[in-house]
């Protein structure tokens, strides 16, 4: 028996699905339903391929109770500039939870990816950060120092930002990219130190092999996001700061372990033998997050497949007839 299938463009999904609230508490959701044990979440798969200068990486997650279920496919090609492409692509393909079979497929090149990274950061901030930020932070200037910094905002609504990056020209660029998206004061900033010593909210975001952020950096009443770990090896935060920190969170701790700051903590010698507290156990309240507005806190996000089965459900709630159906 034949069965109808979705197809929706990027251009379709970027009219819909926005960065807003709503999202945030669809991701936050995702969240929590990690922490009760029912999901469903194998390891990610993760393909390097150094000669090709590229990455493939496959997540998914079964989530109790949903209709479906995504997989979610990331190639990132970094040549790819070089020949008038784009770096990033990918699709999502939500499968029935009952069935089994397809019901749609998102051509969204990454920007479902995008949305629900950026919206597991305002989930941290939303929990872990100080109640009260004056100024917030990024150390990084692509795709996501803009959007990071925007879900933030939604959460803690500071008003003052400042970026960071190696190259102060594309830091500027960012920074006035968050100045008209925000409306608010935003500066390149050519020492990450002094970026630190400002903020009480720091975001990273980059591809980073040696830490970006160091240990001696920390001040009371800070949190740091770390999300651009997320393959071995990589690793922006030095491991001195998980250790010297009052409270660690793992997005999951599986996947930290061998894939985020974790991993280079647990190489320095570092919180072995401890278990950090997952972001769903802080949300749930099955775990404490800060317990005062001088701790310093990190939270560490490798990107769950319990994101990508929680937006990819998200969208088909909201777009049920959107796109072009084929019969399969």
């Amino acid at each position: 028996m034949a069965h109808d299938i979705q197809i929706v463009t990027e251009a379709q999904l970027r009219a819909a699905v926005s960065l807003n609230l709503t999202t945030v508490d669809v991701i936050e959701r995702a969240f929590a339903a990690l922490a009760s044990g029912e999901v469903v979440m194998p390891p990610i798969l993760s393909m390097d391929l150094p000669q090709a200068n590229g990455e493939v990486d496959v997540k998914t997650a079964y989530i109790p109770g949903f209709d479906g279920f995504a997989i979610k496919v990331s190639p990132g090609f970094f040549d790819n500039p070089k020949i008038g492409l784009p770096s990033l692509n990918g699709l999502m393909i939500l499968f029935s939870a009952k069935t089994g079979l397809v019901e749609a497929v998102y051509l969204d090149n990454g920007y479902l990816t995008d949305i629900r990274t950026a919206a597991a950061g305002a989930v941290a901030a939303r929990h872990l950060a100080p109640k009260e930020v004056q100024t917030a932070g990024v150390i990084g200037t692509g795709v996501q120092a803009r959007l990071q910094l925007q879900a933030a905002h939604l959460v803690r609504p500071f008003d003052r930002v400042l970026v960071h990056g190696r190259d102060i020209d594309k830091a500027r660029a960012c920074a006035a990219d968050l100045s008209n998206a925000l409306g608010i004061e935003a500066v390149a900033m050519a020492d990450p130190a002094d970026l630190v010593a400002q903020s009480q909210l720091v975001v990273t975001t980059t591809p980073a092999r040696t830490p970006v952020l160091r240990a001696e950096w920390l001040h009371p009443g800070l949190h740091i996001t770390a999300m651009g770990s997320d393959q071995e090896g990589k690793n922006e935060i030095d491991p001195a700061a998980i250790a010297a920190a009052d409270l660690y969170v793992c997005d999951r701790v599986s996947q930290c372990e061998v894939s985020g700051e974790l991993e280079a903590a647990r190489a320095a010698g570092l919180l072995a033998g401890v278990t950090p507290p997952e972001l769903g156990e802080v949300v749930t309240g099955a775990k404490a997050g800060r317990q005062s507005e001088d701790d310093i806190t990190i939270c560490d996000l490798t990107g769950t497949g319990a994101q990508d089965t929680a937006i990819a459900s998200h969208v088909r709630a909201m777009l049920p007839d959107a796109g072009t159906r084929i019969s399969a």
